[in-house]
Formats: C-alpha cells, structure tokens, sequence
C-alpha cells in the first residue's frame, strides 16, 4: 500500500511538473514570437526610413541641424573635424551664442540624438540600437544633416 501511495504522489507530482513545464514553455515561445514581431516591426521601420528620401532624416530647422552635427561627431558617425567646422559655422551663421545654445530647445534636442524631421515626426537616433541596419540609419540622417548645414552655409 505503501509503494502504491508512493507511485501515486510521485505520478501526481510528475504531471504537476510536466503541466508547470508545458504552461512555462508557452509563455516563452509566446513571448519570442512578440520580440520577433518587435524586431521584425523595428527592422521593417529601419529600411523604410533608409529608402523614405531626404525628408525623413533631414532637420526641420538648422538650430536642429547643429544640434545633430554635434551629436554625430560624439557618436563617430560622421567626420569629426568636418561636421565639427560645419556646426559651428552654422552656430555661427544662426548668431547662437554660448548661453543661447543652452536654452535653444530645438539644439539640445539635437544634442541628445532626437532629430525632428522635415515631415513633422521626431526620430530618436539614439534609441535605434546598434545593428549594422540602425547604424546605416544613422549614418545617413548624419550625411543629410551634414549636407544640409553645407547648403545652408552656401
């Protein structure tokens, strides 16, 4: 009687364990499938902002631009010396002076990596991750900005 007790909580515990076991199991694969959903939607976000045109990765503003010039050449992503030179004369060119730049909202915002775009939208550079496809992304918005404080200059 004894052994057959035993048999009996060692099989109720067993199927406890496998029934546990199978709910944990679904709960991983349901939440793989959200972060691939999510990384697919990120992905499909990143080529589309790659292939959207100039609009989406270009500043609204040049106080903007500076801010993401400055940005970039902390970030690596585009020459140092060469968008340095261009943000400044761009600064420069604005009249922003030391204590103005500190207050110019649209420049600080730069600053941190939040580029607003022609098109009305913000795009937080920083938060694009570090994949080869984000730093494309990133590179380009850097090369337009850069562009376009060269034909601001102009």
């Amino acid at each position: 009687m004894k052994t057959a007790k035993s048999l009996l909580c060692g099989a109720l515990l067993s199927a406890a364990c496998f029934s546990h076991a199978a709910s944990w199991q679904d709960s991983l694969s349901s939440a793989a499938s959200q972060l691939n959903s999510q990384n697919g939607n990120q992905l499909s976000s990143l080529g589309s902002l790659l292939n959207g045109g100039n609009q989406a990765l270009s500043a609204d503003t040049m106080n903007n631009a500076a801010g993401i010039l400055q940005y970039c050449a902390k970030q690596k992503l585009a020459s140092v010396t060469s968008t340095e030179n261009i943000k400044n004369q761009v600064l420069d060119k604005l009249g922003l002076n030391q204590q103005e730049q500190k207050e110019d909202t649209n420049y600080l915002e730069g600053i941190q990596g939040l580029l607003n775009t022609k098109n009305g939208e913000q795009l937080n550079l920083s938060n694009l991750g570090d994949t080869p496809l984000a730093q494309k992304v990133k590179t380009k918005a850097c090369d337009l900005v850069l562009k376009q404080g060269v034909n601001f200059l102009s």
